[in-house]
């Protein structure tokens, strides 16, 4: 049987960690499923591998150096750029994670990366305190939200003695990733999925409004996460400072009302959704009037009267019945406390087949990297269940919950 990797053109970039021996096993397998395989090697990583290693298994000349005057390697931050259908980045360090996150372009690794429009697969390996820090957490995450893909690190010891996560994903793994993303048959492929992230934004006058903290890094991630499953995926998002996501045909709006509009027009359009996740945070109430022009204080020392009227119940809507309604309708609840009690109240008058519940406040939830999810549905018998989740990213939260929904749809 023909491989998936078979002719295929892979860009491996190799930097300065203990773990870029591995990679050497990387190229070999690459090569025997048929792929022609280029490599960069980095100056830290020549301090593990040699150029020579690295060609004698790849069969090719080894990328080094950015300002080359050999005619072969000449711009080749361009050419290599262009001709790869995957550029794989394995070992990831800490250090290349943060050029690539900042777009810097000091090396030739960092310049083709930079200069790329071709997907992106990242295997991160480093130290566990590392790969903790928030500056490498927040750069991970800024990757994923630009539509890169990621593969570990796997936990366990490492090279330098600790113990915790930051090892180099296992080949198999890598080798996994790298065909999931060629493959035709991804689980999701074929179903079509509307996402909502981020606030709302309800003015009260031209410079003022009534919104919320919602950072739209859960909505973003689960997002990216559908398209990896192979879904055809809208994101309707309000103002968020995230960028868009690879292969997601994204809507931003402000209001709830707006928000309401884009998923009820999306759901519309054939074929039916398939899958409705609402993981924006909209806002309840919104001003009555809105004033064309910016309220100034006047004489009196009392501010103006705020009369609020109630916004259109998203979720409920989505989740009512006909033939626009989605097979499975996801909702989310953010809440401040009694997490478990209050959002089941919330999955019983919403009518959604399942909600996620956070907690939210100071330093949870909104804004945050990382979140805890405990999932609400009904057993097969109709009792209400609670699965509560181990906290993670919320890329790794977006992940379980795409697998959550190929085990809904494989029955």
């Amino acid at each position: 049987m023909t491989s998936a990797l078979a002719s295929r053109t892979l860009l491996l970039i190799i930097s300065g960690g203990i773990a870029a021996y591995k990679s050497l096993d990387l190229i070999r397998r690459l090569k025997e499923e048929g792929a022609e395989v280029r490599c960069i090697l980095t100056e830290g990583g020549a301090q593990f591998i040699t150029p020579l290693s690295v060609s004698a298994l790849s069969g090719q000349s080894v990328f080094t150096d950015l300002f080359s005057d050999q005619e072969e390697q000449r711009l080749a931050h361009i050419r290599l750029s262009r001709e790869a259908d995957l550029i794989i980045v394995a070992p990831a360090t800490a250090n290349m994670l943060a050029k690539m996150a900042h777009g810097l372009a000091d090396n030739l690794a960092s310049a083709v990366l930079l200069a790329s429009n071709k997907p992106i697969l990242i295997a991160p390996a480093m130290n566990n305190i590392m790969w903790q820090h928030p500056a490498t957490q927040a750069n991970i995450a800024t990757l994923r939200a630009r539509g890169a893909y990621q593969v570990g690190p796997s936990s366990g010891m490492l090279a330098c003695g600790e113990q915790g996560a930051g090892r180099l994903a296992e080949l198999d793994d890598i080798l996994a990733a790298i065909h999931n993303f060629f493959s035709k048959n991804k689980p999701l492929t074929g179903r079509r999925a509307l996402v909502t992230s981020g606030p709302t934004f309800e003015p009260i006058d031209p410079v003022r409004f009534l919104g919320n903290r919602s950072s739209g890094k859960q909505g973003h991630a689960i997002a990216s996460a559908l398209v990896t499953m192979g879904a055809e995926v809208t994101l309707v998002t309000g103002p968020t400072s995230l960028p868009a996501p690879n292969g997601v045909t994204t809507i931003s709006i402000e209001t709830a009302q707006d928000m309401l509009q884009a998923c009820q027009s999306c759901a519309a359009q054939m074929p039916p959704l398939d899958i409705a996740i609402c993981a924006a945070a909209v806002a309840d109430w919104r001003p009555e009037t809105t004033s064309t022009s910016k309220l100034k204080k006047g004489e009196s020392t009392s501010p103006p009267a705020l009369t609020l009227t109630e916004n259109p119940d998203i979720l409920a809507t989505i989740s009512q019945p006909g033939t626009l309604r989605p097979k499975l309708v996801i909702g989310f609840a953010a809440e401040t406390d009694h997490v478990t009690e209050n959002a089941q109240a919330k999955f019983t008058r919403k009518g959604c087949d399942w909600l996620l519940a956070n907690l939210v406040g100071a330093n949870k939830g909104f804004g945050q990297d990382n979140n805890q999810i405990t999932l609400i549905k009904r057993a097969p018998d109709g009792a209400m269940t609670n699965d509560t989740w181990p906290a993670a990213s919320k890329h790794e939260i977006a992940e379980t919950l795409a697998t959550h929904i190929v085990h809904f749809f494989e029955g």
